[in-house]
């Protein structure tokens, strides 16, 4: 079996990783931060050159978006200095990279999708120390594919599926921001895409390398999904809620976020064949696991 180094492994992608189906001849093996510490950059190297690996996805990341405006070493340290070093390590060791990164690196301020070729403007450290890791990877020499992406939801780890749910067991109204638009991202999802793209950069030399973009497809605010949440969770005997939309300006937070996260995925069509499915359907299965199938 040819190994892929994942990392991240108790986060929502690595989780996601670490259970999918791998394709015949390949195997995930998914590194926690203990197995393998980010700030240890010297150990990236030695996990790198320890096995013959067939290519790496590094998925983990400092994600604490507003604790990055004051924690900013350790945001950098994971965001933009261990992704150089897994690159310099897949020169050495002529291996594919497939480094995960963020709608953060953009302003939020175009009309309409990100295209992968947009100029990049992020509002803070954390936009900022993922896209410093995005030019280390792109300047190191190493083949790689820079996948992007944007409001990652699953039913492990902390993220806004889940929150909605665990609000709305106890208020009957949520305030929710109404002037943020994206498209939600199923983990699983987006697993099968790196999985996809890391497999074709192993084995074949000339796999389209460089920067793409990945969500699901649709539009919608943080309010319009959490609406949608709690309509399929109805259907499900789940929780449930009405929502109220505001303005951002009425939940300030430390870290600006983008006003609009919206992706194209013309590049990783046009590269790989990667067509994602509406975000109401992924979220259908995200929220079988957590509660149940409609009855």
């Amino acid at each position: 079996m040819k190994p892929i180094l994942v990392t991240g492994a108790n986060g929502q992608l690595g989780r996601e990783l670490a259970r999918i189906a791998c394709p015949a001849g390949y195997e995930v093996v998914a590194l926690d931060r203990a197995a393998l510490d980010l700030t240890d950059l010297a150990a990236i190297a030695d996990v790198i050159a320890s096995r013959d690996w067939a290519a790496v996805i590094n998925g983990a990341a400092y994600t604490a978006v507003d604790k990055a405006e004051s924690d900013v070493v350790a945001a950098w340290t994971i965001n933009a200095l261990a992704p150089a070093a897994f690159a310099q390590a897949c020169v050495a060791a002529g291996i594919p990279l497939v480094q995960v990164s963020t709608d953060y690196v953009f302003a939020g301020d175009k009309d309409g999708a990100w295209e992968v070729t947009d100029p990049v403007a992020p509002l803070g450290v954390y936009g900022a120390s993922k896209l410093g890791g995005e030019l280390a990877v792109r300047t190191s020499g190493a083949r790689h594919a820079i996948v992007r992406t944007a409001w990652v939801v699953s039913a492990h780890g902390s993220n806004f599926v889940k929150t909605m749910l665990r609000v709305a067991a106890t208020r009957t109204t949520l305030s929710v921001v109404d002037d943020q638009i994206g498209s939600p991202t199923s983990a699983a999802d987006l697993a099968s895409t790196l999985l996809t793209i890391a497999v074709r950069l192993a084995e074949d030399a000339d796999a389209p390398t460089g920067t793409f973009h990945f969500s699901n497809a649709g539009a919608v605010s943080w309010a319009g999904f959490a609406r949608e949440i709690f309509a399929q969770s109805g259907l499900r005997g789940g929780a449930s809620a009405e929502v109220a939309p505001i303005p951002s300006s009425d939940y300030p937070t430390p870290a600006k976020r983008p006003a609009n996260s919206l992706f194209s995925h013309t590049a990783i069509h046009a590269a790989y064949g990667i067509a994602p499915r509406p975000w109401q359907a992924a979220l259908g299965p995200i929220l079988d696991e957590l509660i149940g199938h409609t009855a």
